[in-house]
């Protein structure tokens, strides 16, 4: 028996779609499952944290990192679920490093294999982080996109990048790495369990979803000139290894805004100035 958690009314259509395949995959294969709507925001963590007391839950979460997200922050019972994984969302950025199928077919075919693994996630205290947190000038853009009252999808996102590449500014903050703390003046910081931001944007190239450590990736402030050339090297992975970056990998890192920046986990603003991650490993099963 399968549970389903979809967004019925996720990226105009698309996610409607996408079940329309993935019940016909599981139909074909004689899978007895049931499907849960989510109703409004925060609705697939209720449905989470319900369906996680009960042992031997199967858990097949179909949405983007948002959703993603929502359902990590529900389970209360970490060995009762096992965790499937179905990208049918805008960005997708956490299967980029899980290696889980972008194809919908494929990634459903993948759970009915009922091969089990782990991923690792960031705990930070009061919720759950799966992919990326971090704060700087993605984190600037996010707040720009959310003002934004122009463009709608990807034509937002670029044209609040570009908004805030015309007024960029570099954020002072205070970092701490298993115990050692230093303080930094930066373009933008990434905490990665997961490797991508924004649609495929490599912060944590090197990050690796089940190896037990956090990848931090720091660009420090640089001239404004060299912005230009930084982002065609970020976007193409090819930050890391350059002057101005700095790249760490622990198991507990600390993130304080000293200049009154926000931080984003998962691609979504939290109104704190202080990130604390530690990373959990071993513990999240799911369809490998």
């Amino acid at each position: 028996m399968y549970d389903i958690i979809i967004n019925p009314l996720g990226g105009k259509g698309k996610s409607l779609k996408a079940l329309k395949i993935a019940e016909e995959v599981l139909k074909a294969h004689g899978a007895e499952y049931t499907v849960h709507n989510t109703e409004r925001a925060g609705h697939a963590t209720e449905i989470a944290r319900e369906l996680s007391a009960k042992p031997g839950t199967k858990l097949i979460v179909m949405g983007g990192d948002g959703s993603f997200n929502e359902v990590l922050n529900g389970i209360e019972n970490f060995d009762n679920v096992t965790l499937g994984i179905v990208a049918c969302g805008t960005g997708n950025d956490f299967i980029r490093a899980s290696k889980h199928p972008a194809d919908i077919k494929s990634a459903v075919e993948l759970i009915l294999k009922d091969n089990v693994g782990y991923v690792d996630y960031i705990d930070l205290g009061t919720r759950r982080c799966l992919n990326v947190a971090g704060t700087g000038m993605d984190v600037d853009v996010l707040v720009r996109y959310a003002e934004m009252k122009a463009f709608k999808g990807k034509a937002k996102y670029y044209a609040a990048l570009i908004d805030t590449l015309l007024h960029v500014r570099f954020h002072h903050l205070r970092l701490t790495l298993d115990g050692k703390s230093m303080e930094k003046t930066v373009f933008m910081i990434g905490v990665g369990n997961g490797s991508c931001i924004g649609g495929g944007m490599p912060i944590c190239a090197n990050a690796v979803v089940d190896d037990g450590l956090l990848d931090v990736v720091l660009v420090n402030e640089i001239k404004k000139r060299q912005i230009p050339g930084m982002l065609v090297k970020f976007l193409k992975g090819k930050h890391i290894g350059q002057p101005c970056t700095e790249e760490y990998r622990a198991k507990e890192v600390s993130i304080e805004c000293l200049d009154g920046g926000k931080i984003e986990t998962d691609g979504e603003i939290v109104d704190e100035q202080k990130l604390d991650c530690k990373v959990v490993h071993n513990v999240l099963k799911v369809f490998r």
